[in-house]
C-alpha cells in the first residue's frame, strides 16, 4: 500500500537540500512532491486569464525562474491558484491532484487534496495554514518501507517539522506512480 512521508520546511534552500538528498539516496524524482505559496506575484508566471475557470488557473513555470535548485527540476512543476488559498507552486504527484482542484473539478481545496493523501482532516487544515503562512510542504510517495525510512531520516536531518507518515490508499489514480 502506498504511503506518504510529509514534512514542512521554512525555506527553499531547505527544500532543495532535502530533494537533493532524497534523489542521491535513490528516491525517484517522480515520487517527490513539493508545494509552496507563490510569493513572487504574477511577474514570473504566465497565468491564463481567459480560462473558463478564472477562480483556479494552472500555468507552467519557466526553468530558472523564481523556483531554483533541485526543486525547479522536479516533474510537473507549475503555478496554480486554489480557491480560498491563493497562488501556489507545486511539483510532483501533488501537482496532478491539485490541478483538478484549481480547475474547480474537486471540492475541499488544498485541505481536501491533503486528506486524499491520508491525512486526517484536522492535520490537513493545519498543513494548509502552514502553507498559507509561507512554509513549504514536501512529500515522498512510496510503497517501499526502506524508502519511507530514508525519507523520514532525510526530513529530520534537514530539520523539517510536522513530519508524518500516512497511508495514502485513498490517493486519486492520477497521483499514483505508473506500474
Amino acid at each position: 500500500m502506498k504511503r506518504s512521508v510529509i514534512g514542512i520546511v521554512e525555506t527553499q534552500i531547505q527544500a532543495n537540500h532535502i530533494v537533493d538528498d532524497l534523489q542521491t539516496s535513490g528516491v525517484p524524482p517522480e515520487d517527490i512532491s513539493v508545494l509552496f505559496p507563490d510569493l513572487s506575484g504574477t511577474k514570473a508566471f504566465a497565468h491564463e486569464h481567459h480560462t473558463k475557470a478564472p477562480e483556479g488557473a494552472v500555468a507552467g513555470v519557466s526553468a530558472g525562474g523564481v523556483v531554483g535548485g533541485t526543486v525547479g527540476l522536479l516533474a510537473g512543476i507549475g503555478a496554480l491558484a486554489i480557491p480560498g488559498v491563493g497562488p501556489l507552486i507545486a511539483a510532483g504527484p501533488l501537482m496532478a491532484a491539485l490541478s483538478g482542484v484549481a480547475a474547480g473539478a474537486a471540492l475541499g481545496g488544498l485541505a481536501g487534496a491533503l486528506v486524499g493523501l491520508g491525512l486526517p482532516e484536522i492535520e490537513a487544515k493545519t498543513y494548509e495554514g502552514m502553507i498559507r503562512g509561507g512554509n513549504i510542504l514536501l512529500a515522498v510517495h512510496t510503497d517501499n518501507s526502506e524508502t519511507e525510512k530514508r525519507a523520514k531520516r532525510t526530513f529530520e536531518k534537514h530539520r523539517a517539522h510536522d513530519v508524518v507518515v500516512t497511508s495514502d490508499a485513498a490517493v486519486p489514480r492520477e497521483m499514483r506512480a505508473p506500474h
